[in-house]
């Protein structure tokens, strides 16, 4: 099975036999950063860290959307959007919102939490469950709405 970084150095491959310049751009910058977090930890990037990398790079360009919007600057706010989009495609299938709550009820429900003070436990307690297939946004988000904070 190949590592991460072959599977994205086959798709750059394939971006530049296609003429896809903002999948081969965006390819090339995860490359990079697969890199430095391989001299970074000083061992090769296994799956989870790989996952760690892609997510990172995913907050980072939502963060410059938002940005980009709040500034009058559609044509780089999509730019950054399409970036993410191509990023995403590198997770794993992400649990839905529904599947999140139900968990998340069911947790606040054995613990007894409730208001501002459960959301740490919560977010510790899903994090744990949902790895990698959950986004910590949205985790935040169903568990401020369940515990009502």
């Amino acid at each position: 099975m190949p590592t991460p970084q072959e599977r994205i150095q086959s798709d750059v491959k394939d971006a530049l036999k296609a003429k896809d310049k903002d999948r081969l751009g965006t390819l090339r910058m995860l490359l990079t950063d697969l890199k430095n977090e391989k001299i970074r930890l000083g061992e090769e990037v296994d799956e989870e860290g790989f996952f760690a990398v892609v997510r990172r790079g995913i907050k980072q360009r939502r963060d410059s959307e938002t940005q980009y919007r709040d500034g009058g600057r559609a044509e780089l706010a999509d730019k950054e959007k399409l970036e993410a989009e191509i990023l995403a495609a590198y997770l794993p299938q992400q649990a839905g919102e529904d599947e999140i709550r139900a968990a998340v009820q069911e947790y606040v429900a054995a613990e007894g939490l409730e208001g501002p003070r459960g959301i740490g436990p919560v977010m510790k307690a899903m994090i744990e469950r949902f790895g990698g297939t959950a986004d910590g946004t949205t985790i935040n988000k169903v568990a401020r709405e369940v515990l009502g904070a």
